[in-house]
């Protein structure tokens, strides 16, 4: 018989990505099946492990994908054919999420399931407004409710005088539609005309607006604005008391969407720090980085490991992959020898220095050519044996001019760069949709399948057109090679650098 599936009801969170739970993530991660809504940020999506399959049943107003009954037959027939399916649910589950009718269809279906808490809307957009929804001095209660019904009926079901005098943070999901109606009812049930009221869409996000106004005015400032669902109504004196400024609309990069376009375990230190500023980070993996050793060439490094004079990286995967070589062939560092050890820059320095060994030259400026220069400074490189650890591409100019310099050099390549293919990769769909504000590329690779990708990222009309940033003097060679346009280089071709650069510009715009 075959085992059943299970099911992980698993709350998305308020939209960013970092306010998922790490059971939460740890799920999407490992999943056969992702079911998701609409309100799912779809960085969520770039989670999921290669073969995962991934369904839309997204509920927006005026649109449902699917009826209730099928995404639940949807959950218990994948779990029934054993796999193991993540609903991803914006929120919580639990709180207007209708993850209780979902539980209860699986419950009697007989099949396993569990629920995953996340971070509720209301919750999330107070935190990033700046604001508490309880303070002792003025509102010791919060209540939260549904404004969503149907706006054809001639009156609300939702008894709003319940809580027009009950001195409570009202926070009102789902209730855009009926604002009007609603500021109408609470006035009418008694409460003050100008309690204030904050309207918060796409709270979390960079692309979070916020509108302000009293109970009789927030339906013509909101209208005015144009702000439209998704969006949270939080009504209570705690709004005007203590939002003075959002701490999260005040980022230098907040509003700007940038791309980021290294490998995916790359990418993570400098998505971190740009969505730190407030940036929205699109995560582009144009390239795919994977360990390629030739087993033969690796037996005769390691035979002569102890002959090498210097030991010479060109990048982090270098060293990453080079040092899982070597834990397999020797459990003792001081198998490496009396040997010095030289990295292209400070990132490829730290990733070296990880494994308690310290690099003895980091060129000035980070290139290969002044790798090379460097190590020719040190003199003495006439019969010298180095031994320069690299991908399959590039650090040919480097190797030539040891050699030049009566250098015996070895070559050993540890990992391969290989393009990805974003032909139906979600982010790049939004790239298409939206554009963005800047571009970053940190090698030549990137670049290259950034050009050979160009029809899956060609920009929709409307879309804005991003200003491209180069990490260092050879990515913007290889834009130059290609005819693509470059707004500026880094001054340092580090990620400070870059990041230094983007803010510098984009606070122009």
């Amino acid at each position: 018989m075959q085992n059943k599936g299970i099911v992980y009801l698993v709350g998305a969170g308020p939209g960013a990505s970092d306010l998922v739970t790490v059971r939460g993530r740890s799920l999407i991660e490992m999943c056969d099946v992702l079911v998701y809504d609409y309100l799912v940020y779809d960085e969520l999506l770039t989670w999921t492990r290669p073969g995962c399959e991934m369904i839309y049943v997204g509920k927006r107003s005026g649109f449902h994908s699917k009826p209730q009954k099928e995404i639940e037959a949807l959950l218990i027939g994948h779990a029934r054919e054993g796999k193991t399916v993540v609903r991803l649910k914006g929120g919580d589950p639990f709180i207007f999420g209708r993850g209780g009718e979902e539980a209860e269809a699986l419950q009697k279906a007989g099949l396993p399931f569990e629920i995953v808490p996340g971070v509720t809307a209301s919750l999330g957009t107070a935190a990033f407004m700046g604001f508490p929804l309880t303070h002792r001095e003025v509102s010791s209660s919060v209540v939260m409710v549904t404004g969503h019904e149907d706006p054809a009926k001639p009156e609300t079901v939702i008894d709003w005088g319940k809580y027009a005098g009950t001195g409570a943070t009202l926070c009102i999901y789902m209730g855009m539609t009926n604002l009007k109606r609603i500021s109408r009812e609470l006035i009418g049930a008694g409460m003050a005309g100008d309690t204030p009221v904050a309207v918060v869409r796409w709270a979390t996000l960079p692309r979070q607006e916020s509108c302000f106004g009293t109970l009789a005015t927030i339906a013509h400032h909101v209208a005015q604005r144009g702000i439209k669902p998704p969006a949270m109504i939080i009504i209570g004196p705690v709004v005007k008391d203590f939002p003075v400024y959002s701490w999260y609309e005040n980022k230098p990069l907040f509003g700007k969407r940038v791309v980021v376009t290294r490998t995916r375990r790359q990418a993570g230190d400098l998505a971190r720090r740009l969505t730190g500023l407030g940036a929205d980070v699109m995560e582009l993996p144009l390239i795919r980085v994977r360990r390629a050793v030739d087993e033969e060439v690796k037996g005769e490094v390691f035979s002569g490991l102890g002959s090498y004079d210097w030991i010479v990286f060109t990048s982090q995967n270098g060293v990453r992959y080079f040092f899982d070589s070597f834990r397999e062939e020797y459990q003792d560092l001081r198998s490496l020898g009396i040997v010095r050890f030289a990295a292209v820059g400070p990132s490829t320095a730290r990733e070296v220095e990880k494994f308690h060994l310290a690099v003895d030259l980091v060129p000035e400026k980070h290139t290969g050519s002044d790798l090379a220069k460097a190590l020719i400074e040190t003199g003495g490189l006439d019969n010298a044996k180095i031994l320069v650890v690299k991908g399959n591409l590039g650090g040919e100019a480097l190797i030539k001019r040891l050699e030049d310099q009566w250098a015996m050099v070895d070559r050993f390549e540890v990992y391969k760069t290989e393009p990805t293919d974003l032909s139906r990769h979600p982010v790049a769909g939004r790239f298409r949709e939206m554009g963005a504000h800047a571009i970053t590329f940190t090698s030549s690779s990137t670049v290259n399948s950034f050009a050979r990708q160009a029809e899956f990222l060609q920009l929709k009309p409307g879309a804005v057109t991003p200003k491209s940033f180069s990490i260092g003097p050879v990515t913007s060679q290889a834009m130059a090679d290609l005819k693509m346009p470059l707004t500026r280089e880094a001054g340092k071709s580090t990620l400070d650098g870059l990041i230094e650069v983007l803010v510098e510009e984009l606070r122009k715009s």
